[in-house]
């Protein structure tokens, strides 16, 4: 399997980094994932951290390519959930830590995702987006009722709030099921924390990765962008990209 890979992460105008970005790689799979330990709650670092070290420890222990990619990557994230909550082990449960979460798994010119909260996965094709995920939350709920338009997601107030998440409570959270994509050469798959997207577009961000040659480059350029865009109150912004060259 060919492919080209990047990652980026920028601490934006927060004193603090509390996203994490893991790349994981055998001759015929890969692993891309990104965590944003979340803001407000305590240790947000540490629970990133942890999050990322499960699914990429999952990864390795794991025979590649694997027989039920949908299954590894739900009894992985599952497994990192676990491992956030057990961070939180007697403390109250407004201040547990707890992050936002998305991966995928790339094998067999295919890729699967799997995310929990508002970090986000994308499939660009040719200059065009072909797919992403839908944030679990509060306003991807009212964009989904017709309620705010796709401009309006970035700048509402209740932007940050929500609706599920790693750690904290016990219970795993809801898993939604994503169907897999098949792959074509030069298919850019981008994985990506809200303080990166809510920066761009879509359709800008589908563009821009086709108009650019390396893909380090444009990851490096978006990010700063989405921190221009975000200052003076610019969050984190974190992302892995892969763009599949050959099976």
């Amino acid at each position: 399997m060919r492919i080209e890979t990047a990652e980026i992460t920028l601490v934006g105008d927060r004193e603090q980094n509390q996203d994490r970005v893991a790349l994981a790689g055998s001759r015929d799979a890969a692993l891309l994932v990104v965590v944003d330990g979340m803001g407000g709650h305590a240790e947000g670092e540490r629970a990133a951290q942890t999050a990322a070290d499960t699914l990429v420890r999952s990864f390795r222990r794991r025979r590649m390519p694997c027989g039920a990619p949908a299954e590894f990557l739900a009894t992985s994230v599952e497994a990192a959930h676990d491992a956030v909550v057990a961070l939180g082990d007697g403390l109250p449960i407004e201040t547990k830590p707890r992050a936002t979460c998305v991966c995928a798994l790339i094998q067999d010119s295919r890729v699967w995702w799997l995310h929990v909260g508002d970090a986000r996965a994308y499939l660009f094709r040719r200059g065009a987006l072909v797919e992403r995920t839908r944030d679990h939350s509060h306003v991807e709920a009212l964009l989904q009722e017709g309620l705010i338009t796709e401009d309006e997601v970035a700048g509402h107030p209740m932007r940050h709030y929500v609706e599920a998440c790693l750690g904290g409570e016990t219970g795993l959270p809801d898993l939604d099921s994503v169907p897999s994509h098949d792959l074509e050469h030069g298919d850019v798959v981008l994985l990506c924390s809200d303080g990166f997207w809510s920066g761009h577009g879509d359709e800008a961000l589908a563009g821009a990765a086709h108009d650019h040659s390396a893909l380090d480059r444009w990851l490096a350029d978006a990010a700063a962008e989405a921190v221009r865009a975000g200052t003076p109150f610019a969050d984190n912004a974190t992302a892995a990209a892969l763009r599949f060259l050959a099976s």
